[in-house]
């Protein structure tokens, strides 16, 4: 495993157990309380897609999104909704799917990288 493998694999870690935070807040309906969290998993989310194409990040700077060649479908509209609401399950939901589908673009990436190399 190299360096980029170990942070994404810690990445993903740190996003399993926010979302053990988040469930129980979402089920209480204890929404001042679910917004901290959010603003945890949207951070760790944008830091995942810095990491999957090679982009140093730097927390509270505007990140440009269509720059990124690996991201998920509709990002910027989906995580503009996700910002906007981020009380809402809904928000949660779509945050975690994100998360998702960016472990998928990171493989992607890491195939594609190893192809152009041989």
């Amino acid at each position: 495993m190299n360096n980029r493998d170990i942070t994404a694999a810690s990445l993903m870690a740190e996003w399993e157990s926010i979302q053990r935070q988040l469930e129980p807040l979402f089920r209480a309906r204890d929404f001042k309380s679910t917004n901290q969290w959010m603003e945890k998993g949207i951070n760790l989310f944008l830091q995942f897609l810095c990491l999957t194409n090679d982009e140093t990040f730097i927390p509270h700077n505007q990140i440009t999104l269509n720059q990124f060649p690996f991201k998920p479908v509709n990002l910027e509209e989906r995580l503009g909704f996700i910002k906007s609401r981020p009380g809402l399950y809904h928000s949660y939901r779509q945050l975690s799917e994100l998360m998702i589908e960016q472990e998928k673009q990171f493989v992607k990436g890491n195939i594609v990288k190893k192809s152009s190399r041989t």
